[in-house]
């Protein structure tokens, strides 16, 4: 499997520190208001590289954490006069909301930053003690930047250049330019925590990330994740705090997913192109987002439109039929062993999920990846037309391939759209249209398709019986 990292700038061979095991970390949500279309980009794709790696046989430690102490945490609890906690642990809940409908699964771990202060704080510690860090008059730990050669290598940019665009905000009172908080002495009515230099107040965020990666996964992991726009300062940050206090390095791979934009414009609230997830789903469905989002390669921009998530919409709901129609003909099929043919065709739809595996192995390629599974659908839906009498064995072993393939992706597997509440009475009036149409009444067999179609139920009849759905 080969992955694109950031760090080298090229495609390379994934080999774990640790054969058969993956130790990743991808940066989670700061948690003041719930997440929105771009947020939801790496959550999906991370998320879909710990399934692959998973499907593959490796056994994956994945943490996301949680910022849940930020200067935007304690923004918004101060406007509505609650605990900075208040705030968090509400957003918290509603990440899982949207992540879980978003088909995102849990995190091995999901760690606070307030949970992980003991750690954060040990970091700080070491960097001040090696020189990597130094106590500022006003009681702020700044990182010394110029104290780490390698400082820019994530974003490739050397120190001269990054030099000249920092600048010290009013109120900073640090040795350089380019250095970075690592801890923020406390001020009035704001969380605060003891340390051991002396200095009360709450951490920065880039340590934040360096120390919960640390302590659940070790100094040294393989993959680091985000998006794109934190590779610089975050990333770098976390690179240069990480490695100076533990003396190795942070993370062998580093991947990011390109941006999102709205109706090819950059998202922003003040253009009123700002949608969160919640909303978004709501007017498309939740698996209908995800869709969106893995049918693009994962680095590649990808534009947000109303046309573009109908398009999705309409190519999922086409999966979906694929799926129901090959369970209404395993439900009514027989024949327990597969003909001559039935045996061949089979061997050759296997060659999709080779070439499904072929676009995941090459850089997570869920474009291609989609593709090899649409072509099993066609190739699939064609042969079943051609032969009514398929038996039972191959139409299961057809339906488990595709099942497998969606799987992966975690898509098309939804079984809401089974339970209908008019299940019993759709069911009734089909059989009451089949008995008119066997008497030769067909005025009565139309009355009741109609009816059915203003119940919202579309009928389609097969040599195998009536098959119904919803529009």
């Amino acid at each position: 499997m080969k992955l694109y990292n950031t760090l080298t700038r090229q495609k390379e061979e994934f080999v774990p520190i640790t054969p058969g095991e993956v130790k990743m970390y991808s940066c989670g949500p700061t948690v003041y208001n719930y997440f929105h279309v771009g947020n939801a980009r790496p959550f999906i794709i991370f998320d879909l590289l710990r399934r692959y790696f998973e499907y593959r046989g490796y056994k994956v430690e994945f943490v996301q954490n949680f910022t849940d102490i930020d200067d935007k945490v304690i923004n918004k609890a101060n406007e509505e006069g609650v605990d900075f906690n208040t705030i968090a642990e509400r957003y918290i809940k509603e990440y899982f909301v949207d992540a879980q409908g978003l088909g995102v699964k849990k995190a091995t771990v999901h760690p606070r930053a307030t949970e992980t202060m003991d750690a954060i704080i040990d970091i700080v510690e070491r960097l001040i003690e090696n020189g990597h860090a130094y106590v500022a008059e006003n009681g702020d730990v700044y990182f010394r930047t110029k104290s780490f050669p390698e400082y820019g290598k994530l974003c490739h940019q050397p120190m001269e250049e990054l030099q000249a665009g920092a600048r010290i905000s009013v109120g900073e009172v640090k040795e350089d330019p380019m250095d970075f908080a690592v801890w923020k002495a406390a001020k009035p009515g704001e969380p605060a925590w003891d340390t051991p230099w002396g200095s009360k107040g709450r951490p920065g965020w880039h340590i934040e990330c360096s120390a919960m990666a640390n302590k659940y996964l070790g100094k040294t992991i393989d993959i680091h994740s985000g998006g794109l726009d934190l590779i610089f300062p975050h990333h770098e940050n976390e690179i240069a705090q990480s490695e100076c206090a533990n003396g190795c390095t942070f993370a062998h791979y580093w991947l990011h997913n390109g941006f999102l934009t709205i109706d090819n414009e950059k998202m922003s609230k003040s253009k009123g192109n700002f949608f969160m997830v919640r909303d978004a789903a709501k007017q498309f469905g939740y698996e209908t987002i995800r869709m969106f989002m893995l049918s693009a390669h994962y680095r590649t921009p990808l534009n947000y439109s109303a046309e573009s998530l109908e398009m999705n919409k309409a190519s999922l709901a086409r999966l979906y039929e694929a799926r129901n129609n090959m369970e209404f003909r395993i439900e009514k099929a027989s024949g327990d062993t597969m003909t001559a043919e039935e045996t061949e065709k089979l061997e050759a739809l296997k060659g999709y999920k080779q070439k499904f595996i072929d676009a995941m192995d090459d850089d997570l390629n869920t474009a291609d990846a989609l593709s090899a599974i649409f072509e099993l659908t066609r190739e699939i839906n064609a042969y079943n037309g051609s032969h009514q009498d398929a038996t039972k064995a191959f139409l299961t072993a057809a339906h488990d391939l595709f099942m497998e393939l969606t799987g992966v992706l975690n898509l098309v597997q939804n079984r809401d759209d089974a339970v209908d509440p008019d299940a019993e009475k759709i069911e009734e009036l089909i059989a009451q249209r089949a008995a008119a149409k066997k008497e030769k009444n067909f005025a009565e067999a139309d009355r009741i398709r109609g009816v059915l179609a203003d119940m919202g139920v579309t009928i389609k009849d097969t040599r195998q019986g009536t098959q119904w759905s919803r529009n």
